[in-house]
């Protein structure tokens, strides 16, 4: 009789595992069921891997200058080319990646984190906070988000850091927007009811009962908007308020190579493929993440 209460009280004392708010194995499921999606997926992984790794795939180093070889086309020594001044140009778009992408991730965990918080904030605190916030937010949205990208990079100067910040502040206020809506929902339900019941502080309430309640609806956004950032931080190079020469980054590359595209379609034809092939794999993979994660769509 006393072993078989040890055994029971064993196991009570095992640890709880914290529950998931995303069911990650589902997703993963649903997933590999969308070949589409999937493809979107693989890319992204390989260009990863490739940009991550870049000195161990670069044929040469990105920065050499090589006159004996300006402009020459694509061959066994130089797979993609090279410029101007006779730098390899598919080691500059592995190197370059590594900036664009690394703009696209940051832009939008910051915009993310800063939006998701005042957003959620806005939502369960209501009445004059809310208020003034959605005012801003609704400024900022009246003003077309390229041209406002673009007064805020060329106010900061050009750099491929202040255009990250430009982007950044501009995406700030869709995160609000999508958030405060779900806080609105979240702060309804009879879980959150029972915590303001029991006085759980609002930051309580909003770190463990709304935030993780509205992250799906926040990561599909998140991976929608890579590729468009990633596009806009090339755009902004492209007319000189983002990453400046001799920087390795897609857009720059672009820029340069459009003086030459006439007779070396090489030089601004492998970035530009770079930029739409990244753009467009996290584009596809994004959709794919809605699909499963809309409520709508798993409803059906």
């Amino acid at each position: 009789m006393s072993e078989i209460l040890q055994e029971k009280s064993a196991k009570q004392e095992k640890p709880i595992k914290k529950r998931s708010f995303i069911d990650w194995r589902y997703l993963w499921y649903q997933l590999t069921g969308s070949p589409l999606t999937m493809v979107g997926l693989v890319v992204i992984l390989l260009i990863l891997i490739l940009v991550i790794f870049a000195p161990i795939f670069a044929t040469h180093d990105p920065n050499t200058i090589d006159l004996r070889a300006r402009l020459a086309s694509p061959s066994a020594d130089h797979f993609f080319g090279t410029d101007e001044v006779g730098r390899d140009i598919y080691s500059r778009i592995l190197f370059g990646g590594r900036l664009s992408i690394a703009v696209g991730f940051g832009v939008v965990i910051v915009a993310g984190f800063i939006g998701t918080l005042i957003g959620a904030l806005s939502g369960l605190i209501g009445g004059w906070f809310d208020t003034i916030t959605m005012r801003i937010m609704d400024v900022v949205l009246s003003v077309p988000s390229l041209v406002l990208i673009m007064a805020l990079a060329a106010a900061l100067g050009p750099s491929l850091v202040n255009a990250a910040f430009a982007i950044a502040i501009v995406r700030i206020p869709y995160y609000v927007r999508l958030s405060r809506g779900q806080a609105l929902l979240v702060r309804e339900m009879p879980y959150v009811a029972a915590a303001q019941t029991f006085k759980a502080s609002r930051w309580h309430i909003l770190r463990w009962h709304v935030i993780p309640n509205i992250l799906s609806p926040i990561v599909v956004q998140a991976t929608l908007d890579l590729g468009n950032t990633i596009l806009l931080a090339a755009a902004l190079s492209f007319i000189g308020l983002g990453a400046q020469q001799p920087t390795a980054e897609w857009g720059a590359m672009v820029a340069t190579g459009r003086n030459y595209i006439l007779d070396q379609w090489w030089y601004s034809g492998f970035p530009g493929f770079a930029i739409l092939l990244t753009a467009t794999a996290f584009n596809i993979f994004g959709d794919g993440i809605r699909d499963i994660l809309d409520p709508k769509q798993n409803a059906h």
